[in-house]
């Protein structure tokens, strides 16, 4: 008597487990393309380094018998390929762009901070400039206000974002953490994900970093205020003193998922955030604000589409352009913030 065929539930069990295998091993082997072409092989190498690895996996998962050995034979491929590509170092050392080309440090003291390298270029255009420099001492107990800047390069759900650290004495300090290209590239958000960028802090004037982006740029800057406490600015400031020396001793990677200018940011407690995004909103970044607003983070006095109003900068931004009251201009009509119990999305 033959064996009668399993229950369908068991067959239906089986297909979803052969669907979710296949589909485990079309991201591996799309993963592992990538990382081949995007490592740090010489650029023909690399072409053929992909074209090797799809042969090799074709030839596994097709033609070798039994079908067991053939994905075991793929997992090993894989393997192969992600050591390699963990291995794959960062570095201070190479041809970077000139406006990346300087790494800041700082120096801390008691509550006297010594930022190093603060960037404030004399720019023409946003890429013909005189690179310039110079050093601050803050006051780290004299910290009165923390705010965040979105800027939109396009009309996309993503956007660049920014903090600065305002001072009784008016001083600003603004840092942007971005990618660091080397002389020929350009930023590219798939490549970023694959170890083509290092990490950097920039710190710079708010002259160069917002008004490069408002003036120079073209892009759709908004200014909001972040409602925190002193102790949590500090240790947002003395976090960011701390990942400015770190780079500077050790390089990191840049990951446009992972790390980038918005994950890397602390929370407005300042507390590193978790391997884990706190909310969709921080990876598609267009929409942070919403998170921030939901939050408590900013001002809950008024509806987020008017504090977005309010914060949209670009106009005093090129009224006020090189005038040394820029920061201060940029900041008219933007209230100082109202703290509430609740907030709600708008």
């Amino acid at each position: 008597m033959a064996d009668s065929k399993p229950a369908w539930w068991v067959r239906t069990i089986r297909l979803i487990g052969w669907i979710v295998l296949w589909f485990f091993i079309l991201f591996a082997a799309l993963w592992c393309a990538l990382a081949l072409y995007y490592s740090n092989l010489p650029a023909l190498l690399r072409l053929w380094a992909v074209a090797a690895f799809a042969a090799a996996s074709i030839a596994v998962l097709f033609f070798m018998k039994p079908r067991r050995r053939g994905i075991g034979a793929f997992l090993a491929l894989v393997t192969i390929v992600l050591v390699y590509w963990l291995m794959i170092p960062p570095s201070n050392t190479r041809q970077w762009r000139k406006d990346v080309s300087v790494l800041p440090w700082a120096d801390v003291e008691g509550n006297k901070a010594t930022i190093h390298n603060i960037r404030n270029s004399d720019y023409r255009t946003a890429t013909d400039f005189d690179l310039q420099h110079y050093d601050r001492t803050y006051d780290v107990d004299q910290l009165r206000s923390l705010d965040f800047f979105m800027s939109f390069w396009a009309p996309i759900p993503f956007c660049h974002t920014m903090l600065t650290f305002g001072f009784e004495n008016g001083d600003f300090l603004c840092v942007s953490i971005e990618t660091r290209p080397e002389e020929h590239e350009a930023f590219d958000p798939l490549a970023a994900c694959f170890k083509q960028f290092e990490l950097i802090y920039v710190a710079g004037d708010e002259r160069d970093l917002v008004r490069l982006r408002t003036n120079l740029r073209d892009e759709a800057v908004y200014l909001f205020r972040i409602n925190t406490t002193p102790e949590a600015m500090r240790r947002i400031f003395l976090r960011y003193c701390t990942r400015m020396n770190e780079l500077k001793a050790t390089p990191e990677w840049y990951c446009t998922l992972t790390r980038n200018c918005t994950t890397d940011i602390p929370r407005k407690d300042g507390r590193d955030r978790g391997f884990l995004p706190e909310s969709w909103k921080v990876l598609i970044n267009g929409f942070v604000d919403q998170f921030l607003y939901n939050q408590g983070s900013l001002d809950q006095s008024l509806p987020l589409h008017e504090l977005r109003k309010l914060g949209h900068i670009n106009t005093r931004a090129q009224n006020a352009d090189l005038d040394p009251e820029f920061s201060r201009l940029i900041r008219v009509g933007i209230p100082e913030i109202q703290p509430a119990a609740t907030g709600r999305e708008q």
